[in-house]
């Protein structure tokens, strides 16, 4: 092999081209997940905002779920809202939680307080994974570190102390 393909196949193995070549993953596995599907008709507008928005009565219920007359009537509204074709589904949804004081949310907001849902696990992951990393660096780089003479006085002095016990149980 000729020294420059040397050079990229190295380069390619280090560590920070494989951080790239996964971010690029994520970023594209991120828009393909929320990328619009185009629009859809009435009656699944009407389903993906009703599964959204939990029953006020039923426990762990969403609206498309439960059959109580809570439900019932905030699936309604719904409908009226979609039929009237004036709002979004996300507008749908804030009169919705503004309504009921956002108790009625099955996904939190990704704005303001809520966002914290959403943000604080990545975050403790990110510090997680640099913290391991740096850990694994650190000990990576104590591997080929020689014992100092603290170290080998120390273990010099118990192995004594090891030897005089043993050999006071022989006597």
């Amino acid at each position: 092999m000729s020294t420059g393909t040397t050079r990229l196949m190295g380069k390619v193995k280090s560590w920070p081209s494989w951080m790239v070549m996964g971010l690029v993953v994520v970023v594209l596995l991120t828009v393909g997940a929320t990328r619009d599907n185009g629009p859809l008709t009435q009656s699944d507008r009407i389903d993906a905002i009703s599964r959204r928005v939990a029953c006020p009565t039923c426990d762990g219920e969403s609206v498309y779920v439960s059959r109580a007359s809570a439900a019932e009537s905030i699936r309604n509204q719904i409908a009226r809202d979609v039929a009237a074709g004036r709002l979004t589904d996300d507008e749908i949804i804030a009169n919705i939680a503004a309504s009921f004081q956002a108790r009625v949310l099955l996904v939190p907001r990704a704005t303001g307080f809520d966002a914290l849902v959403w943000v604080l696990p990545i975050a403790v992951g990110v510090c997680a994974v640099a913290g391991l990393a740096a850990a694994f660096r650190r000990w990576r780089l104590q591997q080929g570190s020689v014992p100092s003479d603290d170290d080998r006085a120390l273990v010099a002095g118990l192995l004594t102390t090891a030897h005089d016990d043993e050999d006071d149980e022989v006597l």
